[in-house]
């Protein structure tokens, strides 16, 4: 199989799959507007001077971008469950060619989400200059980089019945931890781990849209460093489980 075939494959079955696009696209929508709907006339959120509106859009971004990532891994799971990661091992498919292609769907669904929530936001009297717009955009796809290989390599490593579960799990828990709800108080413990912590500068990526600030160094610094030991990883635990007999 080609890497082209392979790619073309991986996003009808992607396309076709109406329960991972309701859960993933759906969900976030449902959530923004069940926040944001009601407060859509507050355009002094908590005394901010930034619009209800326009917070929770780039708030629920980064949650909804970074589970459309992850959840790739759910597909993974259930491939190796049927078998058909095994088989894959009998064409011409590189590893390379094989991570490429999942990394393209995962970008496609979280690109999707991101669009939507756009739409929404806008129906909502979202308003950015287009600057704003494209900023926040390139740094939340550049920060979504490490959890491509996230949920690569959480695909590889759970099982099919356990990876909802873990799924939820890891990226609620990184939304929590690193500001996705609420903003963190400089100076405390929980602010000076999540600086260190990829989904933080996700986080921040989306909040360049309400007035903060690009990344410095250690942003950037924080994702590639993320990335690198997160495609090891996922390398590692792709060839360990299409190696067993």
């Amino acid at each position: 199989m080609s890497q082209v075939a392979y790619t073309r494959f991986e996003l009808v079955r992607l396309l076709r799959n109406a329960r991972f696009f309701i859960f993933t696209l759906v969900f976030p929508l449902v959530l923004y507007f069940v926040i944001a709907g009601p407060q859509k006339g507050d355009h002094d959120l908590a005394g901010s001077g930034i619009s209800a509106p326009l917070y929770f859009m780039v708030s629920i971004a980064s949650f909804g971008t970074m589970m459309a990532m992850v959840s790739s891994g759910a597909r993974i799971a259930a491939e190796r469950t049927a078998g058909w990661t095994r088989q894959l091992r009998v064409t011409p498919l590189t590893a390379v060619a094989y991570f490429r292609a999942k990394v393209i769907t995962a970008y496609l669904t979280a690109c999707t989400t991101l669009a939507l929530l756009y739409i929404s936001g806008l129906a909502l009297g979202v308003s950015m200059s287009l600057g704003k717009w494209v900023e926040v955009t390139a740094l939340v796809l550049l920060a979504l980089m490490p959890f491509a290989a996230l949920g690569i390599l959480l695909g590889h490593l759970m099982t099919a019945d356990s990876i909802g579960p873990a799924t939820g799990g890891v990226v609620s828990l990184l939304s929590l931890v690193s500001g996705a709800w609420f903003p963190l108080t400089h100076g405390t413990f929980l602010y000076d781990v999540a600086q260190y912590l990829p989904s933080y500068w996700l986080v921040q990526a989306g909040h360049v849209g309400i007035g903060g600030s690009a990344w410095g160094t250690k942003g950037w610094i924080v994702v590639v460093v993320w990335t690198i030991v997160l495609v090891r990883l996922a390398r590692f635990a792709y060839r360990r489980d299409t190696n067993r007999v």
